[in-house]
């Protein structure tokens, strides 16, 4: 059932108010208060983000950082404003799993990742209203489901109320609020919250109680990550953010979900301001499993694997690509990175260099590989030989397919892959009037290496061909889906190529230089970054890039280690404040 909860008298929508935000307004969901402290803070909601349009800043060196030991001596930290973003789609879900137990998914507007991340889609894309409507369509399947079931609608409560508002239920949505909106209702708010279960209820004590809370769930302050900060007495520049705010940001960043129990608890006793009490919550946080499924997602969209669901190798050619093969290779990259990231919290550079493989059956035989143990849902770790052209990453299925096309492979987009996801250069689009067509085929050149050769030596392509395809070549002996080949239309295959001019033989020795790469650390240290702050880095803030930068290679580029200097980093717990404030 739709409920309408409209109030009597219309509440007029400031214009200057975002369009994602205008629903809730004029239903009278968004209190005064948080309308005019969003207008001020200027945040950017609902697509007027400035970091989106900002060309992102030149790329991080080497500087000081506090690594994963704490904080170091640094100069003055540059901040910038907090954009207003939304909760994603996975993340709204896992909230309502936390209140409510597991419940069957619900459907959000689709979430999207511009710069890789749905954390910058959440800060950028507007809602709208048929999001508006979505969520109001969640809040009513998960309530609705809930309090149909006696047993599990009187656990939720811990009591049995004896009316839509009397002291349980007042408890209650105490609870639920602190849990939902992320920090502690006020009064006011809690009166209104209880009115509203009253006036609903109809002479039906649960139904009051199931409506009021929907209401509740699709609040903005359920919905949006509010990071309104307070004035720093030393500082009118900056705002610091409050424990709430810094349990919510926290959480978010290394369980993907709302903040739990005891982190709601520091943040009440005021144990999140410092940075050693972030550091003791984060460490706590970190041991649990739900920051390995966090740092999965992180590496999912920093690897770019959404173009593995997207590739369509053709089907005549390569009937043996599967739906299950292409699980298997996703699977395999996020097992590598489990390896070396949790499990033996090791140097990250290891996932574009070791030799070592997770298949299963199917992935083995696809490789060539035998792997004793292995079923079609049981994955085996391999040691490859030391001289094995698989290495890392960059020797698997998934990054092979998603960076080839149908039929053929293409250097060029393996190149870029190289360069962009990996060292962080910005490789341009080709001009719009320049042809990016492949020759065919001729007796004069008769592999895509000299096919390609033409784009090299073309000024209006040489400039990005020449950083591109050189190290995707080397990729050359894999097919466009990631097998061996050993000739390419009965020519032998020639595996050299180069990184930033430098000669390499083949992907093994690409897979060597990575190894111990000083451009990766900081390229990495941009990327969570920006996931974590759901917007690009912005020029000021290159000072703190270079700091975190050093800090993990001093750290021995430990991701973990990393994490904890980004939550602890004052770039973490203080934003800037809005202009007209200072």
């Amino acid at each position: 059932m739709r409920v309408d909860l409209t109030p009597s008298v219309p509440h007029s929508v400031s214009p200057a108010l975002p369009p994602s935000l205008r629903p809730w307004a004029a239903r009278g969901l968004l209190s005064t208060a948080l309308i005019t402290a969003l207008l001020s803070v200027g945040t950017g909601c609902g697509g007027q983000f400035s970091g989106k349009d900002r060309a992102p800043s030149a790329e991080a060196g080497a500087g000081g950082a506090d690594g994963g030991a704490g904080e170091a001596a640094q100069g003055p930290v540059e901040l910038a404003p907090s954009p207003m973003a939304r909760l994603t789609s996975r993340q709204y879900q896992n909230v309502l799993d936390d209140i409510f137990g597991p419940a069957r998914p619900v459907e959000l507007q689709a979430d999207t990742a511009p710069y890789l991340f749905t954390s910058i889609g959440a800060s950028t894309e507007p809602l709208g209203e048929q999001g508006v409507q979505l969520i109001e369509e969640a809040a009513q399947q998960v309530t609705g489901e809930v309090f149909a079931d006696a047993a599990r609608r009187e656990a939720l409560l811990g009591c049995a109320p004896t009316g839509p508002a009397d002291d349980c239920v007042r408890a209650y949505l105490t609870r639920l609020g602190l849990r939902a909106w992320r920090r502690p209702l006020d009064e006011a708010e809690l009166s209104r919250w209880l009115a509203m279960s009253e006036l609903l209820a109809e002479g039906d004590v649960w139904r009051g109680v199931q409506l009021a809370t929907a209401g509740m769930l699709q609040s903005p302050a359920a919905v949006y990550r509010v990071e309104l900060g307070e004035p720093d007495p030393e500082d009118p520049s900056r705002l610091l953010l409050t424990d709430y705010e810094l349990a919510s940001r926290l959480s978010f960043v290394l369980w993907n979900t709302g903040p739990d129990e005891a982190l709601l608890a520091a943040a009440a006793e005021g144990r999140l301001r410092s940075p050693e009490g972030l550091r003791a919550e984060a460490l706590r946080l970190l041991a649990d499993p739900r920051a390995d499924e966090a740092m999965a997602a992180f590496f999912e969209q920093y690897l770019d694997l959404g173009r593995l669901d997207r590739a369509q190798p053709d089907p005549t050619t390569f009937p043996q690509f599967t739906p299950s093969l292409r699980s298997a290779m996703r699977a395999e990259v996020l097992l590598l990175v489990d390896q070396v990231v949790n499990r033996e919290d090791g140097d990250l550079r290891g996932i574009f260099s070791n030799r070592r493989a997770f298949v299963n059956s199917e992935l083995a035989a696809h490789y060539g590989l035998e792997a004793e143990g292995a079923g079609p849902i049981t994955f085996v770790p391999l040691t490859l030989p030391p001289d094995s052209e698989r290495a890392g990453i960059l020797g698997l299925g998934a990054f092979l397919t998603m960076n080839a096309h149908a039929v053929d492979n293409s250097p060029t987009l393996r190149g870029k892959y190289v360069m962009e996801r990996i060292l962080c250069y910005s490789v341009p689009p080709p001009p719009g009037d320049v042809s990016t067509d492949i020759a065919p085929a001729t007796e004069a050149a008769p592999t895509l290496r000299a096919r390609l050769a033409e784009h090299r030596e073309n000024p209006d392509c040489s400039g990005c061909h020449s950083l591109m395809d050189p190290p995707g070549l080397v990729f050359e002996r894999f097919d466009p889906i990631g097998g061996w080949r050993d000739s390419e239309a009965g020519y032998p295959i020639d595996t050299t190529g180069e990184l930033l001019g430098e000669p390499l033989s083949g992907p093994g020795e690409l897979a060597d230089r990575l190894a111990d790469s000083d451009r990766i650390g900081p390229c990495v240290v941009k990327q969570l970054y920006r996931h974590a702050h759901g917007r690009l880095e912005a020029p000021e803030e290159a000072g703190t890039l270079e700091a975190l930068s050093a800090g993990f290679a001093e750290d021995g580029h430990r991701f973990r280690g990393l994490l904890l200097s980004l939550v602890t980093h004052e770039s973490f717990r203080a934003i800037a404040a809005p202009v007209e404030a200072r």
